[in-house]
């Protein structure tokens, strides 16, 4: 791949950057040959990188929940470099608890830090995008994107909102030649699990709890983050890049088992969505004068 004025080399910037997946893709991506702007609350391992990669890489202390701060960190990385090719916004966490615990608090600061991170970063770059005419936007999303489970329904609310954010700005950035992926990544060996928060557990779910608790005794199985890395140079190298990538068997198997279960679903209760739709004119038209008036109480759409 080659960018926008036909150097060889590419320009990342990476949220997240100074552990696990994100310090993975920052290491590809410097071991392809390219240069990045790498991002992250804690800017020591950034500075080691940095030192290792002379004129490569710029370090940029970052909390992506600060609007100002994500724009004025992608100016100076386009001031820096010149460029962006890719974006990678793959700064996010795991708040663990049952719906019904959680704080505004905490539910705040896991949508603020999963999803609004990543919006904060896509408006700040898209104008340099734009500009270019090229770039490749990847959102970091995860399994828990393809359903809701017990203890993480606040990390996938902030996951499928991040996907529906992703779907509609790859659909607006593409007459710019701007793409967007999102990658769904499984379990890798990351710290995502030591570092996540949890909330005041309420007793009510305690037997819950245990049965997740039986589920997941054996402990996890998952991979090295370099695999997935190997898999997101894959995606930018290519010319025509999927809006989503999984990452891993499990994530590959959930999410056709769960498409499946929903197809099902879905045409078992065809009858009923079918039933819930006849179009009518619009009411106060004069195609619609003779329309039956509501009654009283009715619901309205």
């Amino acid at each position: 791949m080659h960018t926008s004025d036909g150097s060889a080399d590419r320009v990342w910037f990476i949220t997240g950057a100074s552990r696990g997946l994100g310090r993975a893709f920052a290491d590809a991506a410097l071991a392809a040959g390219d240069r990045v702007a790498i991002a992250a609350r804690t800017v020591g391992p950034l500075e080691e990188t940095a030192a290792a990669h002379p004129g490569r890489v710029l370090p940029l202390a970052l909390d992506v929940t600060d609007r100002d701060a994500v724009f004025a960190a992608v100016a100076e990385a386009v001031e820096h470099f010149g460029r962006l090719d890719i974006v990678l916004n793959n700064a996010g966490a795991l708040s663990m608890g049952m719906v019904e615990e959680f704080t505004e608090a905490e539910a705040r600061a896991q949508l603020d830090l999963n999803f609004f991170g990543a919006l904060w970063v896509s408006q700040a770059v898209m104008p340099t995008l734009r500009a270019q005419g090229s770039g490749h936007i990847v959102q970091t999303s995860s399994i828990a994107a393809l359903g809701g489970f017990p203890s993480t329904g606040l990390y996938s609310a902030s996951k499928f909102a991040l996907e529906g954010l992703s779907e509609a700005l790859a659909m607006e950035a593409a007459d710019f030649g701007v793409k967007v992926s999102i990658i769904q990544p499984g379990g890798y060996w990351t710290d995502l699990y030591a570092a996540m928060h949890a909330t005041s557990p309420l007793e009510a779910y305690a037997p819950l709890r245990a049965e997740l608790e039986r589920r997941f005794a054996k402990g996890s199985v998952d991979s090295d983050p370099k695999l997935a890395a190997e898999a997101v140079l894959h995606l930018v190298d290519s010319d025509d890049p999927p809006l989503r990538l999984l990452l891993g068997n499990m994530a590959y198997d959930l999410a056709f088992d769960i498409a499946r279960k929903r197809v099902f679903t879905w045409a078992a209760w065809e009858h009923v969505s079918r039933a819930a739709e006849h179009a009518i004119p619009a009411p106060g038209s004069p195609a619609g004068a003779g329309a039956e008036e509501p009654v009283a109480g009715a619901a309205a759409s």
